[in-house]
């Protein structure tokens, strides 16, 4: 049964963090658009995912909540903090309210929305008070495929999957000022590699990335390292040895750059779930699949695993070399449709 929201509802949609868990609720978004295509859609997360949310083209309009006050210990400013998102909520007069994180802080926020109906995805019983259908979080399934069956279970119809990030006009432009002004040609065939994620145990050896590097661009590949604003320092060999690095450029701008470039390598990180949504080839290397259900979505075969009871440092750079060629072939295997 659908609910009161209609096509003509305000809808709150709640997912704070992180980027990978962002773009996992995009699929989400596009059936909620599908269900209610005259609705007003609006995405709650923490402030420093807002640019993300640009790309996210059935979503109207984007709040974004300062966190780190929380973290701060100043009274006063979490007084102002909350009691400004609270009146922004209850303004909005939303209908809906799905909260797809499940913490005890979103449920709370659904639950002061004031929204007739809240859907939410629930960890733990004691928090199923917050909503009008709560949804026991199945632990195995991948995140994406998750929000899927969360909205199926509320009562939403879905088709065919779609999972479509739509980089902003002005970051690609930026994007391209970025590879005119290191020298570096549109039309040629183009490596991106993030070689950091969020967790050092989750990291290949920067060594080996580089290695990498050097093999392809021998063969006359472009390569552009990518990374955030902490990662410049790390990166230094890598400028050393000649090698682009954007490390630092804005999120949506570094989506803009690895829309440019044929084949996207890293770690498990959100930025290769952006390349995915963007219809981009990745190759993602991870620990054992035992640690990763979060594989590229609807792609597991676009991972490399070490051997069993190995760690993430033991896959060899001839197997990442022969993944980054078979993804080649698959792009010419595809007429270039993902470029």
């Amino acid at each position: 049964m659908r609910p009161p929201a209609g096509e003509n509802g305000n809808i709150l949609l709640i997912r704070f963090k992180s980027i990978g868990d962002i773009l996992f609720t995009l699929p989400a978004v596009h059936v909620i658009r599908g269900n209610f295509p005259k609705a007003k859609i609006t995405y709650l997360t923490s402030k420093e995912n807002v640019p993300l949310l640009a790309g996210f083209h059935d979503v109207d309009d984007v709040i974004g909540i300062d966190r780190s006050i929380y973290h701060r210990g100043n009274p006063m400013a979490i007084i102002r903090e909350t009691f400004s998102l609270l009146r922004r909520l209850r303004q909005e007069k939303f209908s809906l309210a799905l909260d797809f994180q499940g913490y005890g802080e979103t449920g709370l926020i659904a639950r002061f929305s004031s929204a007739k109906d809240r859907w939410g995805s629930v960890y733990q019983p004691g928090r199923r008070w917050a909503y009008t259908h709560a949804i026991k979080r199945e632990k195995l399934a991948h995140p994406a495929d998750w929000n899927l069956s969360l909205l199926r279970q509320c009562g939403l119809s879905s088709g065919p999957v779609r999972n479509e990030f739509v980089v902003p006009d002005a970051a690609l432009d930026d994007s391209r000022r970025f590879f005119i002004s290191h020298g570096l040609d549109l039309t040629r065939a183009t490596l991106f590699i993030q070689p950091f994620t969020s967790t050092p145990a989750k990291n290949w050896p920067l060594e080996n990335f580089l290695a990498l590097a050097a093999n392809w661009r021998n063969r006359g590949m472009q390569i552009v390292f990518g990374g955030g604003p902490a990662d410049r320092a790390a990166l230094a060999p890598a400028r050393g040895a000649g090698f682009e690095v954007a490390a630092g450029v804005p999120l949506i701008v570094t989506a803009g750059l690895m829309k440019h470039c044929d084949v996207i390598v890293g770690g498990d990180t959100g930025l290769l779930h952006l390349a995915v949504a963007m219809n981009k080839r990745v190759v993602m290397l991870t620990r054992s699949a035992g640690h990763n259900k979060c594989h590229p979505f609807q792609h597991p075969d676009w991972v490399i695993y070490p051997a069993a009871g190995n760690d993430i440092s033991r896959i060899t750079t001839g197997a990442v070399i022969e993944a980054c060629a078979q993804a080649l072939a698959d792009n010419i295997e595809t007429s270039g449709a993902r470029r």
